[in-house]
């Protein structure tokens, strides 16, 4: 299949930044049908909840992001034997997982926009909110009993643990100058690798395939999970509110040293390290961000940028040895649309 031409180099620099979410577009058209199902899904859950909060949860659920994580899910399970309605189901509950670490995170953040529209906290306040994300949260592990393998199931409520785990812990982590690189990962990897992680080889489990192909679609599930976080994290710092449509700098503000700050401090003076305090302290993120661009690491923003990529990079390996069919190929090419959006970060 022509679209998926493996051999194609990876695009990079402005050739990249052309049209990231057109190469999304074009590995999502092999699935669209199946993405259709999952958004007609995803709408039919507010009827499962009390008709006294259902408006809320239709709020919730009702604005379009990406939908990386159900992508991921339909083309794994394609990848590995075909898309039945087990992973349609297994899309639909990852997804309502995410969305409920969204609200949850933005009554943390105090963000104020998110995908172009006010955030529930914004709306309705963040006690309301809180409870919504717990609604959320029960519903898709709720879901997640209806597959006829358990094991499914208890995986799912797993992840969704280890998911609240990471969240946690970032935020006891919170203006700690202690924060090494490592532990940022390790926070990353269990808030947004882990749930990626269970999409892919959950997929994979679905589909029966074989303990070394689980394997290999657990590992890149996680690695491009991974990626994203890091991604989403320097697209705080330097990406536009306009076109990501969310309120930017919060990680900053409420004192989550993403990895780009951690490159910057790993290797700045004493002087620096100290004028990177007293900026995040009074919240003076456009300084900070000009800080993190052309500082002393010749560049912290750059550095994660590369970071990310590299991450791809490994998981696109780690399904060396899969049969190759138009799946496998959208997703390593997934994999370069998602190069492709770092690519527009770099300065």
């Amino acid at each position: 299949m022509e679209l998926f031409a493996r051999s194609r180099p990876r695009l990079t620099g402005t050739a990249a930044a052309a049209s990231p979410a057109g190469s999304l577009a074009k590995v999502a058209k092999l699935v669209q049908p199946h993405l259709e199902q999952v958004e007609t899904r995803i709408a039919q859950q507010a009827a499962a909840f009390d008709p006294a909060i259902e408006g809320y949860v239709v709020y919730a659920i009702g604005s379009r992001g990406k939908r990386l994580r159900p992508l991921l899910t339909l083309l794994a399970g394609g990848a590995t034997g075909g898309i039945n309605s087990g992973h349609v189901d297994l899309a639909v509950i990852v997804e309502l997982i995410h969305l409920a670490t969204l609200v949850h995170d933005d009554v943390m953040d105090e963000a104020e926009r998110r995908r172009a529209q006010p955030t529930a906290n914004a709306r309705w306040g963040n006690s309301l909110s809180v409870l919504l994300g717990d609604c959320l949260f029960a519903h898709a592990l709720t879901l997640s009993t209806n597959f006829e393998n358990a094991g499914i199931g208890r995986a799912i409520a797993r992840t969704a643990a280890t998911v609240c785990s990471g969240e946690m812990i970032q935020t006891q982590r919170r203006f700690d100058l202690n924060l090494g690189v490592q532990d940022y990962l390790r926070i990353v990897e269990m808030k947004t690798g882990s749930l990626f992680s269970a999409a892919a080889e959950l997929a994979a489990v679905i589909s029966e395939a074989n303990a070394s192909v689980i394997e290999r679609f657990k590992n890149f599930g996680f690695q491009i999970g991974t990626a994203y976080q890091i991604y989403d994290d320097c697209v705080d710092l330097a990406g536009n509110e306009r076109s990501t449509g969310k309120t930017l700098g919060t990680d900053l503000r409420k004192g989550k040293f993403t990895l780009p700050v951690l490159i910057f401090l790993r290797s700045a003076s004493e002087f620096e390290r100290e004028r990177c305090c007293q900026l995040v302290l009074e919240e003076r993120v456009e300084e900070m961000i000009e800080l993190l661009k052309n500082g002393a690491t010749n560049g912290a923003l750059n550095e994660s940028i590369a970071a990310g990529s590299d991450l791809i990079r490994d998981a696109q390996t780690a399904l060396d040895g899969i049969e190759s069919t138009p799946y496998a190929e959208a997703l390593l090419c997934l994999g370069d649309a998602l190069c492709e959006m770092f690519d527009q970060l770099r300065v």
